[in-house]
């Protein structure tokens, strides 16, 4: 069970409820015990009735001061004042009761009445030090008077300066609280919106997520099923034509379709499943891509080089896929449109990047004829940039009517992952 810690301001708030009873009584009690030496039967009259009216007055304050005003504060300070000073001339020893002046003035007072309430108190204080009662009865105690009176002077140019500071720290401390509160509510709203705002993005990371997967599966779809179709028709378009005149060219043209058919679903599912190509499987890109170029060059007819320059390295997987997968798409566009009668493939190994190149001598067209690239992902020119644009690469296409045509290919050398760590 963890104590009760109790602050300075809580202890002050316990000193002045209780403290000016608790003065009040023992200044009561030091004065009856001393009455015989300083006190008249007229002093003792008037004791009897001051008394009881500091008392009442402290009973009327304790009740009033909670939601008492600063002008109900300076009528409670200048009667305690004075009933002190009453009390202190009937017996020096009441002076006790007046010293709470020094501590309650600048709570209880405005900032202009603290140094005239304080230097009240002073008086009091020096008469009841003199030596004599008030007023000093001889010359000896006027210049007692006046020494004391000039200490308690400078005791209350110090109290004063405390209760100015403390005035400040409390304006200064309120300040910052409501600095505190208004901080913490806009705070608050900015969490609020926050939580709305990561509601919002997680809703949209969802959907971008979904979108980019169909349009990967459908750069895949293109690159696999449409161009496989598009040769198993090519072939099967061929073995009809050469049929009745070469049953032997038939059937090895039957034979392509099937081998065609046979990668083309390999290449489909693991397109569903996002694996790498199967010519990276077991060979690295430029093994890959040789490949591909003789296999396109004996399906079309068309003659077909691949060059490699600079120093080969392991590539990390997806750029090899990408690089893949754009000469694939650029040789079937050559093949089904350029009616070109010579290729060209060549791999650039270039220190922080790789390049590819896919020339063809072929027809050629405009590039401003060209629809718009939507981003629907693999179809064409705007598939080939979609694929490099994930990797931080791109790609450039010099054509022009009549004129071939060239794609470049630009990507990070991004290492293979294992020779990365």
């Amino acid at each position: 069970m963890s104590a009760q810690v109790t602050t300075a301001e809580q202890w002050w708030g316990r000193f002045f409820r209780y403290g000016p009873y608790g003065l009040l009584g023992l200044a009561a009690i030091v004065s009856a015990v001393s009455r015989n030496l300083v006190m008249s039967p007229a002093d003792e009259r008037a004791a009897m009735v001051l008394l009881p009216a500091a008392l009442l007055l402290q009973l009327w304050w304790s009740r009033s001061a909670p939601g008492g005003a600063r002008r109900t504060g300076v009528y409670y300070f200048t009667a305690r004042t004075l009933l002190a000073l009453g009390l202190t001339w009937c017996n020096p020893f009441f002076s006790i009761y007046a010293v709470l002046g020094y501590f309650d003035a600048a709570r209880v007072l405005p900032e202009r009445g603290i140094r005239p309430g304080l230097l009240a108190v002073a008086v009091i204080m020096a008469g009841a030090q003199s030596g004599s009662p008030l007023p000093p009865a001889t010359l000896m105690n006027w210049v007692v008077f006046g020494v004391v009176l000039a200490v308690h002077a400078t005791l209350t140019m110090i109290f004063a300066q405390i209760g100015v500071r403390e005035a400040e720290q409390d304006q200064a401390r309120t300040a910052t609280i409501s600095a505190l509160e208004s901080a913490n509510a806009r705070l608050e709203q900015a969490l609020a919106e926050n939580a709305g705002l990561h509601a919002q993005l997680l809703v949209q990371a969802r959907e971008a997520g979904v979108a980019d997967e169909r349009r990967r599966l459908a750069a895949e779809i293109h690159d696999t099923i449409a161009q496989g179709l598009t040769g198993i028709i090519a072939q099967l378009q061929a073995a009809g034509s050469t049929a009745d005149t070469d049953p032997g060219l038939a059937r090895e043209h039957l034979v392509r379709a099937a081998d065609l058919a046979r990668h083309s679903l390999g290449e489909a599912r693991r397109s569903v499943h996002n694996l790498l190509p199967a010519a990276l499987e077991h060979d690295d890109l430029p093994g890959a891509l040789g490949k591909t170029v003789t296999t396109w060059s004996r399906r079309t007819g068309v003659r077909a080089e691949f060059t490699v320059t600079g120093t080969v390295e392991p590539l990390h997987d997806e750029v090899g896929a990408t690089l893949l997968r754009i000469a694939e798409e650029a040789l079937a566009n050559a093949g089904r449109h350029a009616e070109a009668s010579r290729a060209g493939v060549t791999l650039s190994y270039m220190g922080d990047e790789i390049t590819l190149d896919v020339r063809d001598d072929g027809r050629g067209f405009d590039p401003a004829a060209l629809p718009p690239y939507r981003g629907a992902g693999g179809f064409g020119l705007g598939g080939m940039r979609s694929r490099a644009e994930r990797i931080a690469g791109t790609v450039e296409v010099e054509t022009g009517p009549g004129l071939g045509t060239a794609v470049c290919a630009r990507v990070p050398m991004v290492p293979h992952a294992r020779d990365a760590a």
